[in-house]
């Protein structure tokens, strides 16, 4: 099995980070569901600024501290659900060393890592898909959920749902924007939920902004919701949102 020293992965970062929470809600229980971890500066810098910063030589060390500071803070302010982390799936190493840091911090903090999900996104190449899919079985089998996130937008797609169910699918927000008022961006929502319930797979409707974006999902059937209409995320703060 490769050292966890050979990916350079204990190296400090040359900056500092800090995390933000924006709410995934549950619309038909009213309730918090899960809050994604988002990166922010150490002035609370947007995520753009943060990962403009990330190169090949932090890369490994940038993933690792992200996965730390997640679950550190979420400890910290008393995280009442479940805790979505991002992960680079180009900065894993070996899925076993890897995870290591990630169940030694849970337990340092005593944050159950049974309420951790690990997401990955569509945005980023992946350069290795057979790595990923083990990736995926690994979390799986430690007791993770996983996502994939921005489902329908990039890379992974189809070919990485082949291969790995995750537990969840979080929706572009590309398909979401105005889909109350566009049959196209609906007929292909509909093939997706379809495949969805076949597969046993949970639906999450992201970057919902506005009432009709909700309300067509909710009639939809879509439970797990996350966006600007709910809560903007919230620097190291685990904010409830206000139901309408």
């Amino acid at each position: 099995m490769p050292k966890c020293t050979d990916c350079h992965c204990h190296t400090p970062l040359d900056f500092a980070i800090r995390m933000a929470f924006q709410p995934i809600v549950d619309v038909e229980q009213r309730s918090v569901f899960a809050h994604e971890a988002l990166v922010r500066g150490e002035h609370g810098e947007g995520a753009g600024e943060v990962i403009g910063r990330v190169n090949a030589d932090n890369l490994y060390s940038f993933d690792q501290a992200c996965r730390v500071k997640s679950i550190e803070t979420a400890a910290a302010v008393k995280l009442p659900a479940r805790l979505s982390i991002n992960f680079m799936p180009n900065a894993i190493y070996d899925p076993e060393t890897c995870l290591a840091k990630t169940l030694q911090t849970a337990k340092r903090v005593n944050f159950p890592h049974q309420n951790i999900i690990f997401e990955v996104t569509e945005h980023e190449k992946v350069e290795n898909h057979d790595l990923l899919v083990d990736v995926f079985r690994t979390y799986q089998r430690h007791g993770f959920m996983t996502a994939i996130d921005d489902f329908g937008e990039g890379y992974a797609g189809l070919n990485l749902l082949a291969d790995f169910q995750p537990d969840l699918l979080k929706l572009d927000m590309k398909m979401i924007r105005g889909i109350d008022q566009n049959r196209v961006k609906q007929a292909i929502f509909s093939g997706i939920a379809k495949v969805a319930e076949e597969l046993g797979i949970t639906l999450i409707a992201e970057g919902v902004e506005t009432a009709e974006e909700h309300a067509f999902f909710k009639h939809a059937g879509v439970k797990l919701q996350q966006g600007y209409y709910f809560a903007r995320p919230a620097l190291e703060h685990a904010i409830m949102p206000e139901w309408r």
